[in-house]
């Protein structure tokens, strides 16, 4: 496999042009005083570490792809820099190649001289396309002020201060002129290294990390140090406590509306959590780093648990909950009515109206009805009517999601159950101050009953050429004139007596005698 490699590297050599030979005695050493340091491994998608910013001026090359930075399978790669993109600073000619058994151990250097703008690179063997980058040269300016820098140690400590099982060292820099270009640590007095990653020492004694940092114009800041201790941690027997709590939109019966959130904290006052785990509905048990999104419709049950430094394992909590989908459509509501009936299709004695409600959303939540024009009432039996007469049922229903349908209606006639074809007796009389001439002054007052064996349904009333208007109380007429008015009663069988007819006057005077009569209508 290695003489494949090697074979496959050698047709690269002769199809991409090199800067230096793909084959050297030695390590070149670095001769300028700035140098940008590429390495590469095993991956085929991008380079191991690149930099990102220069300072322009002579410069030093380094393209590293050996084992030491990652690369176990003999890999080749190319540090190319283009010279042909618009946009671009196309004057260094940059073309390394370099391998673990390139004969300088996977690293070549090359010096170069960076002008002020932006370098774009690329690694030219085919199929490793992805491995590209760029990078910015700044002119050094007029940048005299070193970065400033600091650090920070966390972790938790024990009364005395002392870090317990491990510390973190944080290093920020900051540089208001050219910008930061490097940062770097030293633990111990172990030499200098680029500070990528807060540094975690979990070596027990005491520890001293100093830091500093360096700008786009190669001004370094003094070092800074912080040190610390960090022990053992005390025998800990109390495992973590752990909790969960969902959210998300949720209908009236507490449904989470297409997905539903969990999120799950742990605290451990002892040794500290080191893991969080959940498993959903069943599953495998699997690390906790952000909150869990469901969004699968139906019952759902979470476990939790976590673990502290010192192994102790919480006892498993759950959430359970309900993922439906958002509900938008409203249910479906009919009404049946039934009952014994006549030849003319009325009820006899008693009708009963059925509603019937579905809903394949969110499911019913209520059912109402309303008869004859009365209240909303909650639906939850048969509504039986045994009243003579017509009638009206209204209906609708509403799911858990709160559609409500459409308002559905149902009429039918309930009649006696020994039959009634007599229509009811009705009369009619108009009260008031009336003049000599009969006429009534100012106002009158139209007075009016019915009877029925069977029940009476309705009194109603015209005036003049108005509409019929139910009688409910005496109506009280001001308007002077002549007036015709006529009144009619209906039983709970439906039928409709004669209807009575009458004239008569009103005037706004006062002038003469009045007289209060009763005028029955003809």
């Amino acid at each position: 496999m290695r003489r494949l490699i090697a074979g496959l590297t050698a047709v690269l050599v002769m199809l991409v042009p090199q800067s230096v030979p793909a084959q050297a005695s030695a390590p070149v050493e670095p001769a300028a005083e700035q140098v940008l340091t590429w390495t590469a491994g095993d991956s085929v998608t991008a380079y191991t570490t690149a930099p990102t910013q220069a300072v322009a001026g002579p410069t030093t090359i380094v393209f590293e792809n050996s084992e030491a930075t990652g690369n176990t399978t003999d890999m080749s790669h190319t540090l190319t820099f283009d010279r042909s993109t618009p946009g671009y600073n196309h004057d260094a000619d940059v073309n390394l190649l370099a391998y673990p058994d390139d004969g300088s151990n996977g690293r070549q250097t090359l010096e170069v001289t960076l002008t002020p703008g932006k370098y774009r690179y690329f690694c030219a063997i085919p199929g490793h396309g992805t491995m590209v980058g760029e990078f910015t040269v700044s002119d050094g300016g007029d940048d005299t002020t070193p970065p400033t820098v600091t650090a920070a140690v966390s972790g938790p400590q024990n009364p005395d201060g002392h870090y317990l099982g491990q510390a973190t060292v944080t290093v920020t820099a900051q540089d208001a002129g050219s910008g930061v270009a490097s940062v770097e640590y030293e633990l111990d007095d172990t030499g200098f290294k680029p500070y990528t990653a807060p540094v975690v020492v979990s070596a027990v004694g005491d520890h001293s990390v100093q830091y500093r940092a360096t700008d786009n114009d190669g001004n370094v800041s003094p070092s800074g140090s912080v040190g610390f201790r960090v022990v053992d941690p005390p025998e800990d027997t109390t495992p973590p406590t752990v909790t969960a709590a969902v959210s998300g939109e949720q209908d009236a019966n507490g449904n989470y509306l297409d997905s539903a959130r969990v999120t799950v904290a742990a605290t451990d006052a002892d040794s500290g959590v080191k893991t969080v785990e959940y498993q959903l509905d069943g599953g495998a048990w699997t690390p906790y780093t952000a909150p869990v999104v469901v969004n699968t419709p139906g019952m759902h049950m979470l476990h939790y648990r976590a673990a502290d430094n010192a192994g102790n394992v919480s006892p498993e909590g759950m959430a359970h909950f309900t993922v439906v989908e958002q509900d938008s459509t409203p249910p479906v509501v009919t009404a049946a009515v039934s009952g014994t009936q006549d030849a003319d299709g009325n009820y006899v004695g008693q009708a009963s109206v059925t509603v019937t409600a579905t809903d394949t959303g969110s499911g019913v939540a209520s059912v109402e009805y309303q008869l004859d024009g009365g209240a909303w009432t909650a639906y939850t039996v048969p509504v039986d009517v045994a009243t003579n007469g017509a009638h009206t049922v209204a209906y609708r229903a509403t799911d858990a999601a709160g559609n409500v349908s459409a308002v559905g209606n149902v009429t039918f006639e309930v009649v006696p159950s020994g039959g009634d074809s007599t229509p009811p007796t009705v009369s009619g009389w108009l009260t008031g101050n009336q003049n000599a001439r009969w006429e009534f002054v100012d106002r009158a007052t139209l007075n009016a009953t019915a009877g029925d064996a069977g029940g009476v349904r309705s009194i109603e009333y015209a005036l003049d050429e108005g509409a019929w208007t139910a009688y409910t109380a005496p109506v009280v007429i001001a308007t002077a004139g002549a007036h015709t008015v006529k009144v009619r009663a209906t039983d709970n069988a439906g039928n409709v007596s004669t209807e009575l007819s009458g004239t008569f006057s009103i005037v706004k005077t006062a002038a003469k005698r009045l007289h209060a009569v009763r005028q029955s209508l003809l």
